[in-house]
């Protein structure tokens, strides 16, 4: 258990943000729990859901597809799938956009084009230096580039503005019918013309006026868009997508969110403000980390990033899951790590409840490693048909909370769970393993005897030649835990010796054989 939970055994949902000049880790925990990690390069020009004026390179009537140039290394994918019925009017409204004969964002005098049939061929309707507009849809993953939609898409806390749709839709995650028909009358009386609205979960509650100045503020992004595109050159960005932060907090933020945490005083001071203006009632959760450990060692993310990342992952009871990417998809292992017992009743409900305790945690895995693509579940085997449909049944539950789109398929004769997971990025992978820390992967070691000796011969010189400051030595906790048992302690030696106070502080971010010293203000001593 991590500090901070002792105190506050009612804390739900948390962001813990680490934030380094290249890179953002974000963590995102549910009852202490990890269950979803986010990295965002500092640097990137790629991020789901940025609206790109693209060029087409070349249209593939083999693929049925378009490659097309957004500025990325790799040419972007198009499939005719992904044009949506209304590409002839979003083509329409981008070159009227870029000649300046456009001369409003709002659709409402704007002429619609008759819509493209799904069943067409992509040749049809594509021809190569096509200027179009384009959405990320997916980020690019090994060697390919990023996959775009032309079915462009503005989201916001409450509701998703869809220029050139009609109509409103409501998520379906809103169960309440009467609850659904009043979003749906109130966000239809404000819905601009030629522009769809999707009215999300959070919006459940809401009055007239919170979701028009919603909609008032997603109109004034098109605006960015219908504005960027006047002289235009592809390719070129137009709209960018909130950092991963900022939409990770507007798609997840709820009543029962109770703390984020971040390292950095200006992404601390952007998500207040960020909040003000979403949930002016939650800006006191955001907290400014600023103690001695990393953020992340604070919180108990690292460990937990060391235990729940590998090709096996091991349960509280024993049981463990083996875990294998292909090419193709992933393979799930369950295992019971244990014999289970025989009798009446014995080996169903030993399996059943192994299954149902693995069923959790791959629901959990599957949201922390961003798991997409088709996924084989190996549950041990059941012959009982009732618990073989109470396990597909809480599997469906265990996965309500993933907000990637996903099908869950009965269990085969085989005893097989196939899972369909909407795939957005690639899967993310953390290296668990280390070197030896004793020696750093080469095979050969200094006498780890030897250290106290090193130590305190070094201790010596700093004693000499800063005599009068205060001293911290960090190490291994090993070496600290070595270094203060038994009485007389080494460290209590070093006192009787020198005459001064010597403190003596573990990190896990030190190897076995590593220390050094460091001042009353946390600044290192160096040795040379």
């Amino acid at each position: 258990m991590d500090p901070y939970r002792k105190k506050d055994d009612n804390l739900d949902k948390e962001l813990i943000i680490d934030s380094t000049p290249t890179v953002v880790q974000i963590a995102f925990l549910e009852k202490g729990r990890l269950v979803e990690i986010h990295n965002q390069k500092t640097n990137t020009n790629f991020t789901v859901g940025d609206i790109f004026l693209g060029r087409v390179k070349r249209t593939m009537p083999g693929l049925n597809a378009a490659f097309v140039d957004t500025g990325y290394k790799k040419d972007s994918f198009l499939h005719y799938t992904d044009l949506g019925p209304r590409l002839k009017s979003l083509m329409k409204f981008a070159k009227q956009g870029i000649h300046g004969s456009q001369t409003s964002h709002r659709l409402d005098d704007f002429v619609m084009e008759p819509e493209i049939i799904k069943t067409g061929k992509i040749d049809q309707v594509l021809k190569k230096k096509d200027s179009i507009l384009v959405q990320i849809l997916k980020e690019p993953i090994s060697t390919k580039g990023p996959r775009l939609s032309c079915e462009i898409t503005i989201p916001g806390r409450y509701v998703v503005l869809a220029p050139f749709q009609n109509g409103t839709n409501v998520s379906k995650k809103v169960s309440n019918n009467e609850e659904r028909k009043r979003l749906k009358a109130l966000v239809e009386s404000i819905r601009p013309k030629n522009f769809g609205l999707i009215v999300r979960t959070a919006a459940e509650g809401k009055k007239v006026a919170d979701l028009h100045e919603e909609i008032m503020n997603l109109m004034a992004k098109w605006k960015q868009v219908h504005a960027e595109l006047k002289n235009a050159n592809p390719p070129r960005k137009l709209l960018s997508e909130l950092d991963k932060t900022t939409s990770i907090l507007r798609d997840l933020l709820s009543d029962n969110f109770n703390r984020i945490v971040v390292n950095d005083k200006e992404m601390y001071d952007n998500i207040r403000t960020f909040m003000k203006g979403i949930a002016p009632n939650k800006v006191n959760i955001v907290q400014h980390h600023t103690g001695k450990k990393s953020i992340f060692e604070q919180y108990g993310v690292t460990r937990q990033i060391k235990s729940s990342f590998g090709k096996t992952v091991t349960m509280k009871s024993g049981a463990y899951l083996v875990i294998e990417h292909t090419e193709a998809m992933h393979v799930i292992d369950v295992n019971s790590g244990q014999k289970i017992p025989s009798g009446a009743g014995g080996v169903d409900q030993s399996a059943l409840k192994v299954n149902m305790e693995s069923a959790q945690e791959i629901a959990r895995q599957l949201r922390l490693r961003d798991i997409g693509g088709l996924i084989i579940i190996d549950f041990i085997d059941m012959k009982n048909p009732d618990h073989r449909k109470e396990l597909v049944q809480n599997m469906k539950e265990f996965m309500k909370k993933d907000r990637a789109q996903h099908t869950i398929l009965p269990l085969s004769k085989f005893g097989l769970m196939q899972i369909t997971r909407q795939r957005t990025g690639p899967v993310i992978k953390i290296d668990t393993s280390e070197n030896c820390p004793s020696c750093n992967g080469s095979g050969k070691i200094q006498s780890s005897m030897l250290i106290t000796e090193e130590i305190e011969r070094d201790l010596e010189f700093v004693m000499l030649s800063h005599p009068k400051i205060k001293l911290n030595i960090k190490v291994h906790p090993y070496v600290e835990a070595f270094l203060k048992k038994g009485f007389p302690s080494k460290k209590m030696s070093w006192w009787l010796k020198f005459g001064r106070r010597v403190k003596v502080e573990g990190t896990f971010e030190f190897s076995m054989l590593d220390y050094k010293f460091f001042d009353a203000n946390n600044d290192e001593i160096r040795l040379n």
